[in-house]
Parts: structure tokens; sequence; C-alpha cells
């Protein structure tokens, strides 16, 4: 397939903000990609070369862009630094560099998606002497050959950061329009901006989509469940199983604001859990041995083979996939202690027994996916913490153990146990309906989560700007956002200043934040920087405000820096709906 024909689709997705419409546009052009093209297509439209469970990334930043703008173009540092600060974009930067090039030039290759794919995908993992060179030359050699639109989104994948507003749920039902619409007749109103169905019956269509969806949640892989699709058909799909060492999206949990209300939402009686202040692990185990992976899907099994052995040595049977968490350890009390300190952990190469040592962890377990050649995730909850008893020790506490619970019938019983996992230096407690099914990715009802402190957001940083004075050479000020779960846009809510620290050695410094995000960066206007959607804070308020400023329409007054949560994705922030529910809350306190 020509690459101008997907770069049609980019472009006619970023002309709109209707979701339904970019529904309709994506399901259009999937009918007519074959099979065999399907794959890579599929992972382009999303901005991607790897499926969602493989962690490797491009890793090239705006400084080797530059470098292939360089070569590609023939233009000047001096000329593409000042288009860059002209116009703001990297990508347009390319495509005003392109058209000169292209006048020049008698004769240039015309690009396919397979080539654009495969020479991003030999972007990963390149390594040793002259890798900087091969990386630059890989991508200019591409935007030697494209045009002004097509040297915009290679660029803009290359650098992670297609800005198309595809989310997983616009993808998810495009490919059911695309494939289901004979059986379904799936039509879209452009006027109305609104779906039409016969006899205006959503009970199958809503029935099929949740079907794509567990397929989805199964595989994390849209280009899999598209290829079944046209091939199969949605029999198909039924096929789709979990497999020990592909990991999938981890079942995610509400925050309630009271016991009360986190029992009347999962309804008694109901089991209760201590809420570890750990490390989201999901452990799979198969012929290949142990692999761990965290609930953004990168594979750490390097980062800590201190867990690799206490599951080798104490988790019974020969295939599974385990949901838990790495609590810290004081070596000195035998206490848990904060997240930060074997989160670090995450993205360490060297001294990794060492910290092992300094930090041990105890591996809490309280639930599994797959067992022994069954699939899991459809059974209630009471019968896969039965699983979960026989194949624990009894007696390895310090090592590995089976979440502590408790069957509640009431409030006070709930409350009881709620203080005593807070005076054990636990976060508070999971409360969970015992008849759910496990729903990878869903924010549902099936359990709710209890902390003292309700108004704690996880935001992702979006922008960021120089400091002044001694901290001019720092970025110093953080946009932040949370997420719309209906679009997946990026709303922002404030900026976020203080929290951090001067000297590295005092713990998460402005230093480390600028290192960091300087690889990030997709856009600068003056000291300003837009930056990839990558890193996740932890953040405390005073409170929320209605706002204008900010995108979200709220925003946070006196906003402080908490800490990192380098386990998060951007899929696991905060939404503006937790937003305006703990705006609701905050009013409901001061007015009481």
């Amino acid at each position: 397939m020509d690459y101008s024909d997907l770069v049609r689709v980019y472009v006619a997705l970023s002309s709109t903000t209707k979701r339904l419409e970019k529904t309709h546009i994506v399901s259009g052009f999937l009918r007519d990609i074959p099979v065999v093209e399907m794959e890579h297509v599929i992972r382009l439209l999303q901005g991607k070369v790897f499926p969602n469970w493989d962690s490797r990334t491009l890793g090239f930043s705006s400084q080797l862009a530059l470098k292939a703008l360089a070569r590609a173009s023939g233009a000047s540092d001096e000329e593409i630094m000042r288009a860059w600060k002209e116009l703001g974009d990297l990508g347009k930067v390319a495509a005003k560099l392109v058209v000169n090039k292209r006048q020049a030039t008698l004769f240039s290759e015309k690009l396919t998606t397979q080539k654009v794919y495969n020479n991003l995908r030999k972007l990963a993992g390149l390594e040793g002497q002259g890798v900087v060179n091969t990386k630059v030359s890989l991508v200019s050699e591409l935007l030697s050959s494209a045009s002004p639109d097509e040297a915009i989104f290679i660029l803009r994948t290359t650098l992670e950061d297609l800005r198309i507003g595809l989310g997983e749920g616009t993808l998810r039902d495009a490919i059911v329009w695309a494939f289901e619409n004979e059986h379904i007749g799936i039509k879209y109103d452009s006027e109305k901006n609104d779906i039409v169905l016969p006899d205006d019956d959503r009970k199958i269509y809503d029935e099929t989509v949740e079907k794509y969806q567990e397929a989805y949640d199964l595989s994390n892989d849209f280009s899999r469940v598209a290829i079944i699709a046209k091939t199969e058909g949605i029999a198909g799909l039924a096929n789709i199983t979990l497999m020990p060492g592909t990991p999938v999206k981890v079942m995610l949990f509400q925050k309630a604001p009271t016991m009360k209300e986190a029992l009347e939402t999962v309804t008694v009686p109901a089991a209760i859990e201590y809420k570890y202040d750990g490390f989201r692990m999901q452990i799979h185990k198969n012929s290949d041995g142990i692999k761990i992976f965290t609930r953004r899907l990168e594979n750490v099994t390097e980062q800590f083979p201190d867990v690799v052995k206490i599951v080798s040595e104490h988790v019974k049977g020969s295939s599974f996939i385990l949901d838990g968490e790495a609590v810290g350890i004081d070596v000195k009390t035998g206490k848990y202690i904060a997240f930060q300190n074997i989160g670090q952990r995450i993205r360490r190469k060297y001294d990794i027994e060492e910290l092992g040592k300094r930090f041990p962890v105890e591996l809490d377990i309280f639930d599994v996916l797959f067992y022994e050649g069954e699939n899991l995730v459809h059974q209630p909850f009471s019968r896969r913490r039965e699983v979960l008893m026989k194949s624990l020790p009894k007696n390895a506490a310090g090592v590995v153990s089976l979440a502590t619970q408790e069957i509640v019938d009431t409030e006070e019983k709930a409350q009881a146990f709620y203080e005593r996992s807070l005076a054990a230096g636990n976060e508070g407690v999971m409360v969970k309906n015992l008849n759910s099914v496990y729903k990878p990715g869903s924010r549902v009802g099936f359990g709710m989560k209890v902390k003292p402190v309700l108004e704690t957001l996880e935001v992702v940083i979006v922008g960021a700007e120089y400091g002044e004075g001694k901290r001019s050479e720092w970025l110093a000020t953080f946009v932040i956002a949370v997420r719309d779960p209906d679009t997946d846009n990026l709303l922002e809510i404030g900026r976020v200043g203080t929290g951090f620290k001067e000297k590295d050695e005092e713990g998460v410094s402005f230093n480390q934040m600028t290192i960091a995000l300087k690889q990030l960066v997709v856009r600068e206007e003056d000291r300003f920087v837009h930056v990839k959607p990558d890193i996740i804070i932890e953040v405390h308020y005073e409170e929320i405000q209605k706002s204008p400023t900010y995108s979200s329409g709220y925003a946070l007054r006196f906003p402080r820096f908490v800490r990192l949560r380098e386990d998060r994705s951007v899929e696991d922030i905060s939404t503006i709906e937790d937003v305006e529910r703990f705006y609701k809350v905050q009013r409901g306190r001061q007015t009481s």
C-alpha cells in the first residue's frame, strides 16, 4: 500500500474532533486493506510499530530528528533551527524543507507503508558504535522520498507523537463498523453525527462491540483482532485467549470517597483487602520461564531477579498469570516502606542486586488470570481466590503471600479492617465484589479503593517552561493533564512547580526532570516546550476550581508534586470524570 493512502487518512482524522466521524473514516479505510498488510497498517494508524504489549520504543529524540532533517534536505543547522522556532513543530519543519528538496530532485522513490514500517522498526534496539548515524540514516532515507504531508507524519510517528486523535475506543468501533456492517447494518449520519441502526436497536450492536473489546483485552493487539475479524468474522474472536508470556492490561478500580459508598457500589457480602503501597506486577510463567511486566506492560524481569527467585521457589504451577504487588520492606524494622524506594528499580540497568539487598520486597498476590491451561478471567473472584490459596504457600510471610483479606457484610466490619490496614503501613483497602469477573483495563463497579487522601491525582506532563534566576537552566514549571476516557484526549488542568528538589541527592530534582523531558520534546516556543506525554506524576493540591484557562475546565489550586509514578502509563492516569467527582465531593464538604 502506498504510504500516501495512509497519510490521507491521517489528514482526514486531524481535521475533525468528532469521534463518530473519525470512526467512519477509519472503518472505510480498513475495509480495503489487504490481510497481508493489515498488521503493519493498523500499527501505523496508532502511531506505533510494535503491539501494545511490546515495551520496545524507537528511542528517536528531537535532536536526532534535527540531524535526519539536515541530511534529508541539505538545509543547514541554522536554517532548521530558525524554521523550528518559527513553526514550533518538527513535523511542519520537515514539510517545509521537503518542498524545497523535492523541487531540486529529479527522482525520489515512492514510499509504501511497508517501507516506513520496516525502517522505523529497525530503530528499536540499535546499540553500539555508529548507532546514531544508523538511526539518522533510516529516517532521512524516508524523508528524502516523502511529500510534505508524508514528511509530517513520518517525523511524528518517529517521535511517537502522531496527534491525530485516534483513541482505542474509536479504533475498536472502526473495526466493528468495517467488518460487522453487513450483519448489523450500521450507517453514519454525518449531518447529525450519529449512527443509524435497523429499527434503532442497539442491543446487537452493543453486544458486538463488547465481544470485540474482550478480544482486544485478551490479545492487547488491534492488528490481530482486525485480521481475525476480516478472515473469520466475529466467531473467530472467541478463539483469542490469554497466553502466559504476553501481558494484558490490569483491571483498575475507582476511588470511593467513603467506605459506605464503596460497599453500596460493590454490594455485600464483599471481600476487603489490604491496598499495598507497592509496585504492581503481572507475573507470567510458561515453558520459557518467568517474566514480570508492569502495569505499563514493560518487561522488568531483569530488574527484579529477586522476585523471579521468589516465584520460582514458592509458587506452585507450571503456567500461570498472577496479579500482585511487590512491596518494599525495611531491612531494620521489617515494616513496609514507600513505593518510591523500589520504583526506582524500573529504569535501572546496573547495581540491581545491590538495590535488591537495600530494598528487599515481599510479593503480595491478589488475583490470578490464568492457571495451568485454564483462562480464569470469566470466573468469579471468589473462585480465583480459591485457585490462589492452592498455589501459594501458607507460611512464607515476608517473602510471598496471599493478599490479606476479610469477607465483610457491614460498614462497621469494613471500617475496622480499613483501620488495621492503615496501621500496618498500607495505602488503604480494596473492596471487591465476590462474583466479579476480571476485566482487563476497565474501571468498573467490580471493586473500589478507599484511601485516606482522596484528592491525590495521577497526571501526565504535557509541557514545561524553563525557570528564572538560578533555575534558568532547568525546566521548572510543568503543565499537567488528565485523560478524557471517551476520546482519549489529554485535558490540561494546571501547572506544578513545587515539591521538586534543587539537588539530585535530595530526591526528584528539577535537573532530573529536565534531563528526562528533553528526550521527549516535540515542539519549542521560546522558553516553553511541548513534550510527548510519557512521564506520570502524582500530585496533591489544596482545591479544585472551575477555570476556563485549561482545556479540562478545571484548575488545581496550589498543586504539589508528590512522587513519580514510573509504573503508570497514560491510560492509567486520572480522568476528567475523577476530577468532576472529586470537585463535587469537595463542594459537599464545603457546604456541610
